[in-house]
This record gives C-alpha cells, sequence and structure tokens, in this order.
C-alpha cells in the first residue's frame, strides 16, 4: 500500500521515479562553450574591484585552466580547471581560502548560454561547515562578453556571492 500510495503522490507532484536524475547535462557542448572563452577578460567586481581573467585549453585538448586574478594588491590570485569526467563536465576551484571544491555542470542551456555547477565535494576541507565555493554559473553573452555568479557558502548557507561582467580583451 505504501507503494501505490507513493507512485501516485509522485505522479501527481511530477516527481521523477525513486531518485531517477533528471535531464544530462550536453557535458561536451558546454566544454566547447568553456573552451571558447581561450583568451584574456576583464571586469569590475565590487567586492574585488579590476579583475582579470586568463583561459586556456590544455592538456591536448582535455582541460580549460582558468586563472583568475584581482588588482586589488591583495594576492586573491586562483586557478579553476574544467573537464570532462566521462559524460560529466566537472571544475575543481583551487581556492584562495585553502580548499579545492569540486562541482559537477548540473544546468545547461545552449540556446540562452547558461551553465550552472553545484557542489560535489572538496579537498582539504576542515569540516562540512567551513566556507567553501558552492556554486558556479555563468551566462555566455556572446563571444566577447559573459557573465560570472560563483556563490561561497559557510555553516551551510551563503555567505556572500561574487558576480562579474566580463569583457574580452582585445
Amino acid at each position: 500500500m505504501r507503494y501505490k500510495t507513493l507512485l501516485v503522490l509522485g505522479m501527481c507532484f511530477g516527481w521523477t521515479a525513486f531518485g531517477a536524475e533528471s535531464a544530462r547535462v550536453d557535458a561536451p557542448a558546454a566544454f566547447a562553450r568553456l573552451k571558447g572563452l581561450a583568451g584574456e577578460w576583464q571586469a569590475r567586481s565590487p567586492q574585488m574591484g579590476s579583475v582579470r581573467l586568463r583561459y586556456e585549453v590544455v592538456s591536448g585538448g582535455s582541460a580549460v585552466l582558468e586563472q583568475f586574478s584581482a588588482d586589488s594588491g591583495n594576492d586573491h590570485s586562483m586557478v579553476t580547471v574544467y573537464h570532462l569526467d566521462g559524460d560529466r563536465l566537472i571544475l575543481t576551484h583551487y581556492c584562495m581560502a585553502k580548499n579545492q571544491p569540486r562541482m559537477e555542470a548540473k544546468r545547461f542551456d545552449p540556446a540562452g548560454g547558461n551553465l550552472e555547477f553545484e557542489f560535489v565535494d572538496a579537498t582539504n576541507l576542515s569540516g562540512p561547515n567551513a566556507g567553501h565555493m558552492h556554486t558556479a554559473a555563468f551566462r555566455f553573452v556572446d563571444g566577447d562578453h559573459f557573465d560570472s555568479r560563483w556563490q561561497f557558502f559557510e555553516e551551510g548557507k551563503a555567505k556572500f556571492t561574487e558576480e562579474a561582467k566580463y569583457s574580452r580583451v582585445k
């Protein structure tokens, strides 16, 4: 009886059956979009002032290396590496918080240019409530512009969001 009740509730509320995953992200298409960022980028960040990104396709085309720097005078340099893992798109963010969160692409809308990553796990994280980057999102506007949004979690909730609108340096 319990099984039938759950099945009826699931059908009424549109749940997927027994934890089945939602539609998979087209990881190769999303990765190709990231490869298209190769080059130098700049933005003004409300939190960090003038910031720069450098994207490079490395390792025989199997990874995209992102190098972040801020002109604030502090050492805010960070590195993020994006790569395919089978049918998944993964990033590892080498954070100035001295930990390395890994995230997986969970949503990609090629028409709208939106790509969203969610936290999977991290290395060098002192505990589940320790501060770490938890989500990352990109909106690809055109070949010379994109927006990014990174969210930092601490004590199990969002502590701050870093947003920037990047333009390609020509």
